[in-house]
């Protein structure tokens, strides 16, 4: 399923390296063993994403700024950002693959897209 040297697996045991397309893979099995393919069109899949979307605003909207790596957060607290934001990302990888968009392959051309829109500022040497 994985490429060699990944760690997949299943139930309750962590997962390393795990490709996007493994996702969906995974993604796409738990939704056909519970028959809820017949939910999954790309509107009920963005609106159930903007939701989640949602749950993981509320966890900064009265924090202020936070520092970058959230070095002032309790474990439980990042644990739960963790949460919220996998779930962001699972909806966002069923709704590309129902959509038929091979998301990391849009993610790759939009990086090179960016590069040439947003060049990184000249620098020129101070010569003094």
């Amino acid at each position: 399923m994985g490429q060699l040297g990944e760690e997949i697996v299943v139930g309750e045991e962590i997962v390393n390296n795990i490709s996007l397309k493994d996702l969906s893979k995974k993604l796409d099995e738990f939704a056909k063993a519970r028959d809820w393919e017949k939910y999954h069109s790309p509107r009920n899949l963005l609106l159930a994403m903007v939701g989640e979307v949602g749950e993981l605003s509320e966890i900064f909207q009265w924090r202020g700024e936070v520092d970058k790596g959230l070095p002032n957060w309790e474990d439980s607290d990042k644990e739960h950002l963790g949460e919220e934001l996998s779930d962001v990302l699972l909806y966002l990888i069923r709704l590309a693959d129902i959509c038929g968009i091979d998301l990391a392959d849009a993610a790759s051309k939009k990086i090179v897209k960016n590069a040439i829109k947003y060049p990184p500022p000249k620098v020129t040497k101070d010569l003094h």
